[in-house]
């Protein structure tokens, strides 16, 4: 992996085999950024999306493997009880063409990953919220 930053938006090129989340993270921590929007595209072999079932309040996720097109990856970093947290969700295409996302989990970089990290002057921190069974912002 290696990045740019241009006044508060950096520019990341992940490379094959490295783990999105993961480099997404140690920008995070080298950069300081406690809170920031991101968008990616690129390729992937091996990701999990899941889905949050409200009235269960609980995640079910999947795993695809074979060649994907990273069509959309967006998402926020910010805090958890000081911590580095990161939302994303990300979409992927098969060479028929369908799309499969959600929530990401993790996903492999098979070929490239291109991203975009705004960094935004300030700070947000999360909270779980029992109603909602989610890791909230909190304002």
């Amino acid at each position: 992996m290696e990045y740019r930053k241009f006044n508060n938006t950096i520019i990341a090129r992940i490379d094959k085999g490295e783990e999105i989340l993961g480099q997404l993270e140690k920008i995070a921590l080298a950069e300081n950024i406690k809170l920031a929007s991101v968008n990616a595209l690129g390729a992937t072999n091996d990701f999990t999306a899941g889905v949050f079932k409200t009235e269960e309040k609980k995640y079910y996720s999947n795993t695809f493997k074979g060649d994907f097109e990273i069509v959309s990856l967006t998402g926020t970093v910010n805090t958890m009880d000081d911590e580095f947290y990161a939302h994303i969700h990300m979409s992927a295409g098969n060479e028929k063409g369908e799309v499969f996302g959600g929530h990401l989990n993790r996903a492999v970089v098979s070929a490239t990953c291109e991203m975009v990290i705004n960094i935004i002057d300030g700070k947000v921190d999360r909270a779980f919220d029992e109603e909602i069974g989610l890791n909230l912002y909190r304002f």
